[in-house]
């Protein structure tokens, strides 16, 4: 199964208000591996971005006024993301503003356009509840390095995502790209024949049944004479 770690970036936080993508990042993994097939896009959105919005990413309006816009992208982008298992974090969010996207285009919506999606903000919070799981959080909780993460930038994210996820789901530290390389067998069982191993017997010297004898009693003692070898004796 191909796995694709999505992040977007927008101009605000309402799709329904008007608000559009900006940049979307997206990094693939095979066989829970990083392949390096990933896609990214910087996108003009025909409209400035808000206060907040610029305080958290940086992309100003001028740095996207010679990129193009999303109708330019959307085939390149779903013919990626096809027959994949889409992964983001707090999937509603990014979900909204694809949705937004595509129905400005008369397209379906996301969902119908992949084989699934998984919410890793969901998965954090069955595994961390009432923890703080940000990707930043999560990042530090799992040991993640997230220190080129000034402003958010959405290639970024999703690989720092994947990261994540890794750990999340297999504690693996960190993530190595395919290089072709075989992968190396499992640990194998070896089958030693016991059968002509005569093991030593230690019998008990008499002042070490002594001693078991007086715990015995003790037991008993306390317990009212109704110990399991008194019944059956």
């Amino acid at each position: 199964m191909r796995q694709i770690f999505l992040d977007t970036e927008t101009t605000g936080l309402s799709a329904d208000n008007g608000d559009r993508i900006i940049e979307i990042g997206c990094v693939e993994l095979f066989k829970r591996k990083l392949t390096g097939n990933n896609k990214h896009f910087y996108l003009n959105p025909g409209r400035e971005s808000h206060e907040e919005a610029l305080r958290v990413h940086g992309i100003t309006s001028e740095f996207l006024k010679d990129k193009p816009k999303f109708e330019a992208v959307v085939d390149e982008l779903l013919a990626y993301v096809k027959n994949a298992e889409i992964i983001i974090h707090n999937a509603p969010f990014d979900l909204g503003f694809l949705n937004k996207e595509l129905a400005l285009l008369g397209r379906p919506r996301f969902r119908e356009c992949v084989t699934s999606v998984t919410d890793t903000l969901v998965m954090a919070k069955e595994m961390f509840p009432g923890k703080r799981n940000s990707l930043n959080a999560l990042c530090d909780r799992l040991g993640v390095d997230n220190s080129g993460r000034a402003l958010h930038g959405a290639l970024l994210d999703a690989e720092l995502l994947a990261d994540v996820y890794i750990n999340l789901t297999r504690g693996q530290d960190a993530l190595l790209m395919d290089a072709g390389a075989p992968e190396t067998q499992g640990p194998q069982l070896v089958q030693i024949d016991l059968s002509r191993i005569a093991l030593p017997v230690l019998a008990a010297n008499d002042q070490e049944v002594a001693a078991h004898d007086e715990i015995l009693k003790q037991i008993d003692k306390a317990c009212g004479n109704k110990t399991v070898w008194r019944k059956l004796a």
